[in-house]
């Protein structure tokens, strides 16, 4: 198949790009490298520095492809900074999203399907179920997650309008190799970073806040299982287990030989407290489930830091 990845220069993004060359895929890679990188990029893969915010210049890019599948992960997906200043984070999370499937609408080939990565750990807010499914109301707490919830409604509408297939993916929190230790998501890599230059890190509230971790290869083996399967649905990814902060700091210091306590700081406005995602429609649709444990995901990911 001949597919584009937007924001394939980054953590998750790259790992999928990979994962479709080695299955024999033609792979294409739209990244503006504000938060990517450029030696992310595989070396087999056609690579556009461009933003998705610029119309034309998308038009231009599927005119040239003619993709069969779109995969969708440019975005920006910082909790803190949408709230500061939600304005960057909705122009790139939904007038990028509307820009990427007007230009594959028009220019795509093919049965054309669109794969987005969506979040479950910010898009259903504080839910009274834990693990949360799919039918979880959608309440957001920040801009981030309301311009996910946004994204979804875009593509569906779209999908309509141009008789596109797609499948969003509700991503779980995912660590792993090539994730940035310096940025504001991604709390195993900042933990295991800081940790290896003998520095604290910092946990925001009393280290009870839970996630769902889950290892970016199982979330990259999702995304190859998407080209041939799951017809215009949403599907939860993860493990469906909380894992605290306080659990996650111990895990990371056993694997770097850390011996000092974390310091803490007063919770973060907008930062969901529990969340963890019932994935056993990904199981009974797609015929995935997550296979890294949690100590040898950490494991790999400190190797790479």
């Amino acid at each position: 198949m001949k597919i584009i990845i937007t924001g394939g220069a980054g953590f998750i993004a790259s790992h999928v790009a990979d994962a479709y060359i080695a299955k024999g895929h033609r792979v294409a890679i739209i990244d503006n490298l504000a938060t990517g990188f450029r030696r992310n990029v595989p070396k087999k893969a056609t690579f556009y520095e461009a933003d998705i915010r610029d119309l034309a210049r998308m038009k231009k890019i599927f005119a040239r492809e003619k993709p069969e599948v779109v995969n969708h992960h440019a975005a920006i997906a910082e909790v803190v900074k949408s709230l500061r200043n939600p304005i960057p984070t909705l122009e790139v999370n939904v007038l990028g999203t509307t820009n990427v499937l007007l230009a594959f609408g028009e220019y795509g080939k093919g049965k054309k399907k669109f794969i987005f990565s969506s979040t479950g750990g910010a898009i259903y807010g504080e839910p009274k179920k834990i693990p949360a499914d799919e039918s979880t109301a959608s309440v957001p707490l920040s801009p981030y997650g309301l311009s996910k919830s946004l994204g979804e409604e875009l593509i569906k509408f779209y999908a309509r309008q141009y008789g596109l297939t797609y499948l969003i993916f509700r991503y779980p929190n995912v660590y792993g190799p090539r994730q940035n230790p310096k940025g504001e998501a991604g709390v195993i890599a900042i933990f295991g970073g800081l940790m290896k230059g003998g520095e604290s890190p910092v946990i925001f509230g009393d280290g009870t806040k839970c996630r769902d971790y889950t290892y970016v290869g199982d979330l990259a083996d999702a995304n190859v299982i998407a080209l041939r399967k799951g017809t215009n649905i949403t599907v939860n990814l993860g493990w469906g287990k909380k894992i605290s902060d306080n659990m996650i700091f111990a895990e990371v210091a056993r694997a770097t030989g850390f011996e000092k306590k974390p310091n803490y700081a007063p919770y973060r406005k907008g930062e969901v407290y529990q969340i963890a995602l019932d994935a056993s429609r990904a199981k009974k649709i797609l015929g995935w489930k997550p296979a890294i444990t949690l100590r040898e995901g950490i494991e790999r990911t400190i190797r790479e830091l």
